[in-house]
């Protein structure tokens, strides 16, 4: 998968956003559903698919490993399985462009099949770490070579040779990681007897939820060292007509824009509301975010609502860490509504941000202060110093490192600027948002 040329790009304040948008779909509940459809016996059903560059990495992995997989004149998908079990050995290395969700997932998948699989991707991608995911799989017997790195960051390209049977596992998650929880239980799906996850701290269930709708025999207990995932090998996946919701990172920008963008009305439709996803609203609301939760009801398994989102006043605060398995990925637009709200803000424990597609913490400082915000950097996130409601000074460069995330937070921030800031590249917003500048110029005109 090429890497697009950069597309530089100038951001400046234009004014109130209004009107109603429709996020793409969820990047975790499409890889999932691609995934699991591709595993099912039978045709399967997507809605909603987003059609992001990393959600397309995944169709075009399992299409590699047997999968028929179609996109209709409608813009429903069909997916075709090869049944649990049924993975072929794809003719070349899988590229996963910038898709760590794609990779690690998949690493769990080819885990417990009896086929070899090299993995590549970009430059990004190839910078982060994969040891977490190798390590469970590893203990269930696959064989894993990836390039050299201190124990724990070893990367891509890697090579991941699988085997049947594999060896059903007990693992308790070493740090919070949806990815992870969710390779070893996939490898556990073709592995006989029960693969058990413990999670100290609650992550994202989307693969829980969707494995069940599926048909795999998975229960979830609490238990003295955290929650008790397991899953019965062997198992036979049934096709589905799947509705993805609305990505609630995505709808996070524009949350944010209309909070501190004076006069915006905005409403986001049909966005996802698991409980293991909100941290952001809940973070937002806590600084006086007019976030209203409209018509909520159940799509495809998950809770979703329209969000009607107005413009006010932000106050600083200490965002709670237990926060931040809910709302990683959404550290970057938080930061910068505190760069607007009134007082210090300090928004820590989320490590995990060192590893994501950039270092976001590193990042999004130097973004932020080219762009003359007051701001604190920690090992584990930022404390921020916010005008008070008054434009952020504006007029610097921000560099992404080939960040979605980082691009279009960044664009956000411009929106609520005294002068244009550059932002380097807003390429990569193609791997989750494709549609986001178009959809900005709509809001605004």
């Amino acid at each position: 998968m090429s890497a697009s040329p950069p597309r530089p790009l100038a951001i400046s304040a234009r004014g109130p956003l209004k009107g109603r948008v429709t996020v793409p779909g969820d990047k975790s509940i499409s890889h999932r559903a691609l995934m699991f459809s591709a595993l099912a016996v039978g045709e399967s059903r997507i809605e909603g698919l987003l059609e992001g560059e990393d959600v397309l990495a995944t169709a075009a992995a399992m299409r590699a490993m047997g999968a028929t997989i179609a996109r209709g004149d409608d813009g429903a998908w069909t997916v075709s399985g090869v049944g649990v079990g049924g993975l072929l050995q794809p003719e070349g290395a899988l590229d996963m462009g910038n898709s760590g969700t794609s990779t690690r997932l998949l690493m769990g998948l080819v885990a417990s099949h009896p086929i070899t699989v090299t993995f590549t991707g970009d430059a990004s991608l190839s910078s982060r770490p994969m040891g977490r995911a190798i390590e469970p799989l590893a203990q269930m017997g696959a064989e894993i070579t990836a390039s050299p790195g201190a124990k724990g960051t070893e990367t891509l390209p890697l090579m991941l040779k699988g085997i049947s049977p594999a060896v059903p596992i007990t693992y308790t998650l070493p740090v919070a990681s949806a990815q992870v929880k969710s390779a070893v239980l996939l490898a556990g799906l073709n592995t006989p007897g029960i693969t058990r996850v413990i999670e100290p701290v609650p992550t994202r269930d989307h693969s829980e939820r969707m494995l069940r709708g599926f048909g795999a025999e998975l229960t979830a207990e609490d238990g003295p060292e955290g929650k008790i995932i397991s899953i019965r090998g062997e198992a036979e996946l049934k096709p589905q007509h799947i509705v993805v919701p609305g990505d609630p990172s995505s709808a996070g920008f524009w949350m944010v824009a209309a909070s501190i963008v004076p006069g915006s009305d905005v409403t986001i439709a049909n966005v996802c509301m698991n409980p293991t996803r909100t941290g952001l609203i809940q973070a937002l609301r806590m600084m006086g975010a007019s976030i209203e939760a409209l018509a909520p009801r159940e799509v495809g398994g998950e809770p979703v609502a329209d969000l009607r989102v107005r413009h006010a006043p932000l106050k600083a605060i200490e965002v709670p860490p237990e926060l931040a398995p809910s709302m990683i990925d959404e550290y970057p637009i938080l930061f910068v509504a505190a760069s607007v709200a009134e007082g210090r803000t300090v928004a820590r424990g989320a490590h995990e941000l060192r590893v994501k597609e950039s270092d976001r913490i590193a990042t999004m400082r130097a973004a932020l202060e080219a762009n003359g915000v007051a701001l604190e950097e920690f090992e584990d996130g930022l404390a921020i110093t916010g005008t008070g409601g008054t434009p952020i000074p504006g007029g610097g460069a921000a560099v992404t490192r080939l960040d979605h995330r980082i691009a279009m937070s960044m664009a956000v921030a411009g929106l609520a600027a005294a002068a244009p800031i550059a932002i380097d590249d807003v390429a990569p917003v193609q791997t989750s948002y494709p549609a986001f500048f178009d959809v900005l110029d709509g809001l605004v005109a």
